[in-house]
């Protein structure tokens, strides 16, 4: 049977429908059979899903009426679409915004040069970045955690230059990951079950945490099967392909420094920091990074520091440093975490460990430090782009010694569907907590929808997944699964700054503005929702570059899933019908007759040089 074309003619706009008849759990099925695994073989989740995928419900009709027919005949559909060209195979691992050779033209005061800087309008590549020849479907979790196809990340000089710190391992077609690090060579269980003897990391009160300077992120690695959820950053630089490697074996990272500008994340998030040999000089600039870290940090939160210069008098021969050089960096240290008023909790062999006061309560005296420079509490969450300064975040008020600042939070899972502290204090204009539940009764609904059209949702074939817009998290909540995780994006223009709300569920999220490119390697995700995106960005900058954006971080037979306005969709996949994607149009779950409606596409397979020129 014929899928029926749609008409944009605006005399007949009032009746057009456009009939599907081809079942969307079919369409993802067939592909499932043929998704590429480890080794280049059928995806045997898939296969053995389609076995068991006899009943394939036909989609819906979707209907186009004149309440919701809008802008639908500003595009001519009959105009055969753009097609884009793939990239020069040079650019198989652009990342727009941490381009060396641009890098390169920035001063290296405070790694000013490692941070985001994005090519001009007149710069940006209109081209689909290819995928290295014989990329492949990663491997599943948690076999991924442990093993990475060489041909997806094809860069051996970490196996070399870590190769006495059990980074990584080249074995064949593949990469192994024993699980050390430069301070945990024994691997990153052992270091990790020293921590707890500290810290309360099985009790779920831990459960996001941010790395700073995280390698290949086996720290982040290690701490999933505990339940904690850690982001992971470093910079893109001389470590070839560190934060690459992290996110092939499915770990939470993104390109990242500290360096002269604000991280992208709010104020009291993380409830563990954490730095092992990051090499981030933290006594420097009066304290600037500790300082960062604290904002970040929730009141009670943890701050590890391992390796130089902790227990330098141990250690300073092994290190082979100057005695003097390494007590004057650990003295600035302590004097920081006084100042800060973090209190020390332990310090053995080379790790160190401080917690952050619950409130301000027993910080009184540094009111009347010369030293103490205080951050206007309405700037804290004011990141994008803003330049870090050198002052203390303050903390919310309290009304008893005993109170935690902000809030207390619930253990995880609890906390998923507690209402978060800043939502029950009202802090968020806009959101009450009957709004918040009500927000998430609506995400169980349409993530249900979702799972009815792509089956794969479930099956442990999507690992990395990204919501371009992702409001209360409520997308994300519904979707929490052991098989996956969600890097929740808080557009920087979005009405409501939420992303605190965010992480208070304990989830993990990041600022971005998508008229500029994602701080991450191509093909980075699995799976990408993008809920009103388009709308919100409809005025803002050219549609065209966000798609060719999601392109490029989308792995091959990766999927996405738009929900928006039909009006909007339409321009959407006119673009897409260019970009080697496959798309189809389904009605919103509760009919026709809504005008939010829902497109899914599939990025099919491809690699450098197959079926087309490239653009120099």
């Amino acid at each position: 049977m014929a899928l029926k074309p749609i008409s944009t003619d605006t005399r007949t706009r009032s009746s057009i429908q456009i009939s599907i008849v081809v079942g969307l759990c079919c369409f993802f099925y067939i592909l499932g059979a043929w998704q590429r695994s480890g080794f280049g073989k059928g995806d045997s989740i898939a296969l053995e899903m389609t076995k068991h995928s006899a009943d394939c419900s036909i989609v819906p009709t979707l209907n186009f009426e004149t309440h919701h027919a809008g802008e639908v005949g500003n595009v001519d559909e009959s105009e055969k679409p753009k097609s884009f060209e793939p990239c020069h195979p040079r650019y198989v691992d652009y990342t727009p915004c941490q381009d060396q050779s641009r890098a390169m033209t920035f001063p290296r005061d405070n790694m000013m040069y490692r941070e985001r800087h994005c090519p001009r309008e007149e710069e940006k590549l209109h081209c689909l970045v290819p995928a290295p020849n014989g990329y492949v479907t990663p491997f599943p979790w948690p076999k991924s955690r442990d093993y990475v196809p060489y041909a997806n990340a094809p860069y051996k000089a970490l196996t070399i230059e870590k190769a006495i710190q059990n980074w990584i391992q080249y074995e064949g077609n593949v990469f192994r990951f024993p699980g050390g690090g430069t301070q945990f060579p024994q691997g990153a269980d052992k270091y990790i079950d020293q921590l707890a003897k500290v810290i309360p990391i099985t009790n779920g009160m831990v459960r996001t945490a941010l790395d700073t300077g995280c390698g290949v992120a086996s720290w982040g690695a290690y701490l999933w099967s505990r339940n904690v959820i850690a982001m992971s950053f470093a910079p893109r630089d001389s470590h070839e392909a560190q934060v690459q490697f992290a996110l092939e074996r499915g770990v939470p990272a993104v390109i990242g420094v500290l360096g002269t500008i604000k991280m992208p994340y709010p104020s009291r998030v993380f409830d563990m920091a954490h730095c092992s040999r990051c090499l981030i000089p933290w006594g420097a600039n009066d304290g600037m990074y500790m300082k960062e870290v604290d904002r970040v940090l929730r009141p009670g939160g943890y701050w590890v520091l391992s390796g130089p210069p902790i227990n330098w008098r141990n250690n300073y021969r092994a290190w082979q440093r100057p005695k003097k050089e390494l007590e004057e960096e650990q003295k600035k240290i302590e004097e920081v975490a006084k100042l800060l008023c973090w209190e020390k909790k332990h310090e053995k062999g080379e790790i160190a460990i401080w917690q952050k006061r619950v409130n301000d309560e027993a910080c009184r005296s540094r009111q009347h430090n010369s030293q103490a420079n205080f951050c206007k509490a309405e700037e804290a969450n004011d990141v994008w782009y803003k330049k870090m300064d050198a002052c203390l975040t303050p903390y919310p008020d309290v009304s008893n010694p005993e109170e935690v600042a902000g809030g207390k939070l619930k253990p995880f899972p609890e906390r998923l569907y507690a209402v978060p502290p800043r939502v029950a204090s009202g802090s968020v204009p806009g959101v009450s907590v009957e709004t918040y539940q009500e927000d998430n009764e609506k995400w169980k609904k349409h993530v249900g929808a979702y799972k009815k059209i792509n089956r794969l949702i479930d099956s442990g074939r999507y690992r990395n997944i990204l919501d371009m817009n992702a409001g209360l998290g409520g997308f994300a909540a519904a979707l929490d699964s052991p098989k996956l995780w969600v890097m929740n994006v808080m557009p920087t223009i979005a009405e409501k700054d939420t992303l605190g709300v965010i992480f208070e569920r304990g989830l993990i999220g990041i600022y971005h503005d998508w008229c500029e490119a994602f701080s991450t390697y191509p093909r980075t995700y699995d799976l990408i929702h993008a809920h009103g995106l388009f709308s919100l960005y409809k005025d803002k900058c050219n549609l065209e570059d966000i798609l060719l954006e999601m392109d490029r971080i989308l792995r091959p037979e990766g999927a996405v899933i738009f929900r928006d306005e039909v009006d909007v969709l339409i321009k959407v996949k006119k673009i897409t019908a260019g970009m080697r994607w496959d798309t189809k149009m389904v009605d919103h779950e509760d009919g026709p007759l809504v005008p939010e409606k829902i497109l899914v596409a599939v990025k099919r397979y491809w690699v450098i040089g197959a079926n087309s020129t490239s653009v120099q």
